[in-house]
């Protein structure tokens, strides 16, 4: 009776280890910017959810679920700004912002504007009519807000490889993380997205996200710099990043 129980309602049995690390470093760094890269994730999502100009509706709705964006700009073909919610945003332009995209994809390439009251990032995506590009609609958000989605924001910088720009969580910089924007990103991300690299004699592990169609890089001091590095494994996805 005891076996034929077991095989019609076994016991439920959790394996533990199946969520376990084998990287001291690569958990550290997720723990980081697990918490982070999915608010924009969601954000990226509900921006490219459509391909046309959104309604007042819609742009309330998403103000309204991410707080923390600072504004939206929606713009016809010629790039004149049709609607900006807030009418008058606390950070203007620098210059002008050029967006580029290829026909028909549903994000534009990301700018961040290095203004005198702080960065501003923005992306967004193309508007049509059938097959007519009718223009854009943008949003923007100060990339220095990410940190307070993080466990310990004080352990966690990114990087803007194009601008050679750090951002951290707070107004100081951690000691050696500056030598960080000095190393060639972009021919480094050309043959991977992940690892771990040496800066102000420092080991740092890194990863690349994108924000909107462009990467950025999150880091953090290695848990444990003498530990070999063999890819990084997520567990909980099971493969490889």
């Amino acid at each position: 009776m005891r076996d034929t129980r077991d095989l019609i309602n076994p016991a439920p049995r959790v394996d533990v280890n199946r969520y376990k690390w084998d990287n001291p470093n690569q958990e550290k760094l997720a723990l980081l910017f697990s918490p982070v890269d999915a608010k924009v994730m969601s954000l990226t999502r509900y921006v490219s959810s459509i391909d046309y100009r959104p309604s007042d509706e819609w742009v309330s709705a998403l103000l309204l679920r991410f707080p923390w964006v600072d504004g939206v700009i929606i713009a016809d073909e010629k790039g004149d700004i049709l609607t900006r919610k807030p009418p008058v945003p606390l950070k203007r332009f620098s210059e002008p912002l050029v967006f580029e995209s290829i026909w028909r994809e549903t994000l534009v390439k990301t700018v961040v504007d290095y203004t005198p009251l702080g960065p501003e990032l923005y992306f967004g995506t193309p508007n049509f009519e059938g097959s007519e590009f009718k223009g854009l609609h943008v949003v923007s958000f100060d990339p220095r807000v990410l940190f307070t989605f993080c466990p310990n924001p004080e352990e966690l910088v990114i990087v803007d490889p194009r601008a050679q720009k750090l951002w951290v969580a707070g107004e100081t910089v951690p000691d050696g993380a500056q030598e960080l924007v000095k190393l060639p990103w972009l021919e480094i991300m050309k043959e991977r997205i992940q690892g771990t690299v040496t800066a102000g004699d420092k080991q740092y592990t890194w990863l690349a996200r994108f924000i909107g169609r462009d990467l950025f890089v999150y880091a953090t001091e290695s848990a444990n710099a003498t530990f070999e590095d063999k890819g990084f494994a997520v567990p909980f996805f099971g493969g490889n990043w």
